[in-house]
């Protein structure tokens, strides 16, 4: 089979001229970033607030693992499915970090034949989205050093609460310490590097709905402590002003499309083990007027993307989603039942039957949101027909439609039957519950997502978890929403728990504000916020001829 690069090549494009004409957007209204690429003015929505919302649809996934699930690509030959049975679509979706990119998991614009274009340039570095967040965060960074050593607002240098940050896989920085080589150099101090999918700058650039709004999000970054424990905020700095103007670009939603030229839009990158997890507000409320059907996705397992999704996203922004696409795969489920990696491909329904308790326990989850669920199975060539089946009839077991989806392999083509039952579903009556309010205790909170989605019998602190809640209440930050940040590979907090952990001991080891982007992240288990390359990362098979040609990308 051709690779997800040639398969791109041989693509027709049209001039993204043509695809903003399409969609009614004016020449004044966006900016060409070559020929298939252009920013939107996040200003244009303004502009169509007399339009009516198109119907909003999730798609989000079990439970991650190595064989991997498909969500993206389901996202993208969902949306080509949905305008092949004349429902007008665009879809929407996160931009790829080079962190993944050149590490375990490759590019991340889809596969075969769902795919977003040009895949080459929104894997590496695209309009420089991610490299704008990357130089404001680093900002905030380079102003408290200079402030710490000119002794300005009395910062307290053991409390400094703002790591750096930079666009890749490295576990080397995870912990470091600047100020070597004396007092010119600033002041030593231990420090250490997040990736920018996890800076609260990625969260705030995704949770902006303009400039001022922006510029009002960043000044509420608490970033330091001072030395009577006081929060230091960017509004203190001085410069909220200044990486406003840093991102002033990024704010605006890019414009792509897919394979068979159905509208995207792929803008920000927050990651959803250690932030929200979906594309920029602005790119989907902006389809949203210009579509009657917007696909859009949530990182990771439905416990991570979607929880936060509709716990948070959806009622700070007044969004209405109406309906829900969980994404299976048989190599997965066989996974979760105790299946060797370098054995998926090979029939097995036993390991398939305990692995689909994986799969119940991410219907149960959605299904209490109240938003209208189908499942989409999607299929490789080694699945037989009767895995497939035992799947399909579990799922109608929950009264949940379910579909196999071949859109890698078919585009469109493949998904047809999973774009009309999703189209009848958006029919249903949706009627978003949430799991938590935000009104509730901050501990209220975390027992309810504890025991409702990740199935956990009780909840413990760590002494510094502890001591952060008496930070959060004292400055009156412990009624914002809660962003869990938690290994993706179990519902649970930890990742050797597969399948459907239960009735075990949640544990939160500590808390991080992020006041600017409006919640507090809730550290469980051992996650990461700067991810380590494996032994052999991706990068090792990437390579480019004299010609420019890429390969190895995907």
């Amino acid at each position: 089979m051709l690779t997800d690069i040639e398969i791109a090549r041989a693509a027709q494009l049209k001039k993204i001229t043509n695809i903003a004409n399409e969609l009614d957007i004016k020449e004044e209204d966006y900016n060409l970033y070559g020929k298939y690429i252009a920013k939107v003015s996040h200003n244009y929505l303004r502009k169509l607030d007399f339009k009516k919302d198109g119907k909003l649809i999730l798609v989000t996934a079990i439970t991650p693992t190595p064989a991997g699930e498909g969500k993206t690509t389901t996202s993208i030959a969902l949306s080509m499915a949905l305008n092949k049975i004349k429902k007008n679509s665009i879809v929407t979706l996160r931009e790829p970090s080079l962190g993944p990119v050149m590490g375990i998991k490759g590019g991340a614009a889809g596969g075969g034949y769902s795919q977003v274009l040009p895949m080459e340039d929104i894997n590496l570095h695209f309009t420089g989205d991610i490299h704008a967040v990357t130089s404001a965060h680093n900002l905030i960074s380079a102003v408290l050093d200079a402030y710490i050593k000119y002794d300005k607002l009395n910062i307290d240098s053991t409390r400094v609460s703002w790591p750096r940050a930079m666009d890749m896989n490295d576990r080397a920085l995870r912990e470091i310490v600047v100020g070597l080589g004396g007092k010119e150099n600033g002041y030593l101090r231990q420090d250490g590097f997040v990736i920018t999918a996890a800076s609260e700058i990625m969260a705030i650039l995704c949770l902006s709905t303009s400039l001022e709004d922006l510029k009002e999000k960043l000044s509420k970054i608490v970033v330091a402590r001072n030395k009577e424990g006081s929060p230091i905020t960017v509004k203190d700095l001085g410069i909220a002003g200044a990486l406003t103007i840093l991102l002033k670009d990024a704010i605006n939603p890019n414009l792509v499309q897919t394979i068979e030229n159905t509208a995207a839009f792929v803008h920000g990158g927050p990651f959803a083990n250690i932030a929200h997890g979906t594309n920029a507000i602005v790119a989907t409320k902006l389809s949203l007027k210009l579509a009657d059907y917007v696909v859009t996705e949530s990182g990771f397992g439905s416990d991570l993307g979607a929880e936060k999704f509709y716990d948070f996203v959806s009622p700070t922004f007044g969004l209405k989603p109406s309906a829900t696409v969980l994404v299976a795969t048989v190599r997965a489920l066989k996974y979760h039942g105790g299946k060797n990696k370098k054995e998926l491909s090979e029939p097995d329904l036993d390991s398939l039957r305990k692995g689909l308790s994986n799969l119940q326990v991410h219907i149960e989850n959605l299904k209490k949101f109240n938003v209208p669920l189908v499942v989409s199975i999607n299929k490789f060539d080694t699945d037989t027909e009767e895995e497939l089946n035992t799947v399909e009839e579990f799922v109608k077991s929950f009264n949940v439609e379910a579909s196999i989806n071949d859109g890698f392999a078919k585009g469109s083509e493949g998904a047809l039957d999973l774009a009309e039952k999703v189209a009848s579903a958006c029919e249903k009556r949706s009627d978003l519950r949430t799991i938590y309010n935000f009104e509730d205790s901050l501990e209220l909170k975390i027992e309810k997502l504890a025991k409702n989605i990740y199935r956990a019998s009780k909840v413990e602190y760590t002494s510094d978890a502890l001591q952060s809640i008496k930070f959060l209440k004292k400055y009156g930050y412990d009624k914002l929403p809660i962003i869990m940040a938690k290994t993706q590979y179990s519902i649970s907090d930890d990742p050797n728990k597969l399948g459907f952990p239960k009735d075990y001991t949640f544990t939160i080891r500590d808390f991080e504000l992020s006041a600017g982007a409006g919640f507090i992240v809730a550290l469980a288990g051992d996650i990461l916020r700067m991810p380590g390359l494996s032994k052999v990362p991706n990068a090792v098979n990437m390579d480019i001829d004299k010609d420019g040609v890429i390969t190895g990308l995907s």
